[in-house]
């Protein structure tokens, strides 16, 4: 789950060494419903990782798929190895870009639980 600045909008986001930023075979995102943001209560993200697919939910809905074959053909599936888990709190950078006087400051992240399984 990435969010920039608007509470509304959520991402899914792949990283790794072939798949550029902000590519669209690599990133869904999710309006969340009515008046609700990430900030107003606490919501469930989720991802279900199966060789070749990753799959994005919030509140047990499925917003995004990304697949070996929906990346560029010259990207490199590199999700098939264990990686750590990163619960990152961010603030500026190239996406969305650097603070400035609209920044809401301070910032802080809650987190409730995490839980990992294996089926």
């Amino acid at each position: 789950m990435e969010n920039i600045g608007d509470a509304h909008r959520i991402f899914g986001t792949l990283h790794g060494p072939s798949v550029s930023k902000g590519s669209s075979a690599a990133q869904v995102h999710f309006d969340l419903p009515g008046n609700e943001t990430v900030d107003n209560e606490f919501h469930v993200y989720a991802v279900e990782w199966e060789p070749g697919v990753i799959r994005f939910y919030v509140d047990d809905h499925l917003y995004g798929t990304v697949t070996k074959e929906s990346l560029p053909k010259d990207a490199v599936w590199v999700y098939d190895h264990p990686f750590y888990i990163l619960l990152n709190l961010a603030v500026g950078g190239g996406w969305p870009g650097s603070p400035d006087q609209t920044t809401k400051l301070p910032q802080q992240m809650l987190v409730d639980y995490v839980r990992v399984y294996q089926r």
